[in-house]
């Protein structure tokens, strides 16, 4: 399975591919930020990021986009261009005909590092060690786009695992 991670912001959306399945060992296939000018506006800001949200699908061709999902924040104004850049991502992704899996920041840490409390760099050597890269990722926001895709593709295969047990389940009840 190949996972596209992206960890929306409108300053810095960071974008991370990793390709392996629950229980084997996982390879990091690209990680990177899309960088806007904070003082462009937001119209042009939102087109740079699906551009490259876009450019990355065709690229690595994922089999799901898993996408932080957006939580509040006391900087009204930062939770507000996170949602725009993460709602930009689903739709390029749900174009693409790719399916889209939401993480709370808190999962995407507890399933990379055990602790939904993890700091960013506890998140970034955990993403490095899993990976087995040889160095840390360039920025905290590649680290957290790996870090999210680590989270589906780990959380992914066990909420499939449970989907199809309720749809084995429920067919046999229908007998």
């Amino acid at each position: 399975m190949r996972v596209l991670g992206i960890d929306p912001g409108l300053t810095r959306c960071g974008l991370g591919v990793v390709e392996g399945l629950a229980g084997r060992p996982l390879t990091a296939v690209a990680s990177g930020v899309v960088r806007t000018d904070a003082g462009a506006e937001l119209g042009d800001r939102l087109v740079r990021i699906e551009a490259e949200v876009c450019r990355w699908i065709e690229l690595h061709q994922p089999d799901a986009v898993a996408v932080e999902r957006v939580f509040s924040q006391h900087n009204v104004k930062t939770v507000m261009g996170t949602a725009q850049a993460a709602g930009i991502a689903i739709a390029a992704a749900t174009r693409a005909g790719i399916p889209v899996a939401l993480h709370t920041p808190s999962e995407v840490k507890a399933a990379v590092t055990g602790s939904g409390r993890a700091d960013k760099a506890q998140v970034s050597t955990m993403v490095t060690r899993l990976l087995k890269l040889a160095q840390q990722p360039a920025t905290a926001d590649a680290a957290d786009a790996l870090a999210l895709a680590i989270c589906h593709i780990w959380r992914g295969a066990a909420a499939s695992r449970l989907q199809a047990a309720v749809e084995r389940a429920g067919s046999g009840a229908a007998r």
